[in-house]
């Protein structure tokens, strides 16, 4: 019973603390509206959730939650300064396929997410059977670091919170 009100009781909460951010006016009326949309939103998305992911370790995402943070603070600076000082022909821009060790889709959206999330780069394309994702480049030297710094900074500690 209990599972069939809160399908996904930690979404419910997010729900309604974004909300609360949302309208920026802790009231009773938005924490009851915050508190409805917590409870419908998954009700609602529950059958397209057919099965859950499993987190391994919890306390991981906060560690890459900050790894995270302070990449897209450090490639904020380095694009900015790609964009001041380098001209358009010494700009070298690279498609970098990154072969996947994850195998769950959540795993895998996570990643593609904080690739395109970080400035100067983007995730471009999944492929067919999941194994490697496409990735953009705005500039690098050597595609092959980004791919390494890609698979140690961001799918290593995916692995271990995923799977």
């Amino acid at each position: 019973m209990i599972r069939r009100i809160f399908p996904h009781p930690l979404l419910s909460v997010v729900l309604a603390l974004v909300w609360l951010a949302l309208v920026n006016k802790v009231t009773p009326g938005n924490v009851l509206l915050g508190a409805i949309l917590g409870l419908v939103v998954p009700i609602l998305t529950a059958p397209y959730w057919p099965r859950r992911a499993k987190v391994a370790h919890p306390l991981k995402i906060a560690e890459y939650g900050l790894v995270v943070l302070w990449d897209i603070i450090v490639a904020n600076i380095e694009v900015a300064l790609i964009i001041l000082f380098k001209r358009n022909r010494d700009l070298r821009s690279h498609w970098i396929t990154v072969p996947l060790d994850l195998t769950s889709p959540e795993a895998i959206t996570v990643l593609a997410g904080t690739i395109t999330m970080t400035p100067g780069t983007v995730s471009a394309m999944l492929s067919a059977d999941g194994g490697s994702l496409l990735v953009h480049c705005l500039h690098t030297d050597d595609p092959d670091g980004v791919r390494d710094q890609i698979k140690s900074r961001y799918e290593g500690r995916l692995r271990e919170i995923f799977q």
